[in-house]
């Protein structure tokens, strides 16, 4: 089960109202690799998790600080749109083309449904989509997902740092930027540490190598003009996995033209062709 305690876990106090911004920072809330989808990313994983007890811990650690920081991020929102109504914003929008224009920035969506409030979308007022979350089961591939998401995750916070000058909200997203940083120094101690448990770092560790194509396993295929890729460590020296030796070579094709059967006029509506 889950408890809510009504302190927040770090200060989500705007110095002025700004619902310029507040729609700016819905993408770190309701985007892609925003606050919702890590939570439910690493709370599905968790709810699924068949391995050691202490992958299982770790995700619920981390996803339940998410949620928390779903909670933060709806409040600086809601505080952000405070103070600022929307007919104030028409009538400057009405008398000034600058400040129209500035203005253009707004989601007219948080006062229309989301009655000054944030919602559980992108800046761009997309929906969140449960399409965004990562959780197949196979620990290796899920945390190499989740380490992208907070990478992608960081940057977008440090890019909307820079777009504002409020101190209050430069403190919260201070915060949360360092969380991404441990977050993704986590992750990748346990992709580490699970890389060496298994000896591989190739996902699933446990197919049998002797049932895939060998001599195309460890092959750079030089597939766009020039050969700057050559210069790689990827295209020689032994592979990172240990089982191969990286190579670099020009494509060629395996297999002849295909031959289809001509199209059937009950599907196509054509004439048969001669074969």
């Amino acid at each position: 089960m889950f408890f809510h305690i009504k302190e927040l876990q770090y200060e989500a106090k705007p110095m002025k109202p700004d619902p310029v911004f507040a729609a700016k920072l819905q993408e770190v809330l309701g985007g892609q690799y925003g606050e919702i989808s890590v939570m439910m990313q690493y709370l599905f994983q968790g709810f699924n998790c068949r391995a050691d007890k202490k992958y299982k811990d770790l995700l619920f650690d981390i996803g339940t600080e998410e949620i928390g920081h779903v909670e933060m991020l709806a409040t600086m929102i809601a505080r952000l749109l405070d103070n600022a109504p929307f007919e104030v914003q028409k009538n400057a929008y009405d008398m000034d083309p600058v400040v129209a224009a500035i203005l253009g920035g707004t989601n007219p969506q948080h006062a229309i449904v989301g009655g000054l409030g944030a919602m559980a979308s992108d800046s761009q007022g997309y929906p969140w989509n449960a399409k965004y979350i990562i959780s197949s089961g196979n620990l290796l591939a899920d945390f190499r997902s989740n380490l992208n998401a907070e990478s992608q995750g960081r940057l977008q916070v440090t890019r909307l740092y820079g777009m504002t000058d409020d101190p209050g909200v430069r403190d919260l997203l201070s915060f949360l930027i360092a969380r991404d940083t441990y977050h993704q120094n986590q992750w990748y101690a346990a992709i580490r540490e699970l890389e060496e448990r298994e000896n591989d770092i190739v996902v699933p560790t446990t197919f049998p190598r002797e049932l895939e194509k060998q001599e195309v396993a460890y092959t750079l295929f030089n597939f766009s003009k020039g050969e700057d890729s050559k210069k790689g460590r990827w295209a020689y020296g032994p592979s990172y996995d240990g089982r191969g030796e990286y190579t670099y070579a020009q494509p060629q094709a395996w297999a002849k033209a295909p031959k289809l059967a001509p199209a059937p006029p009950e599907y196509f509506n054509t004439i048969p062709m001669d074969k």
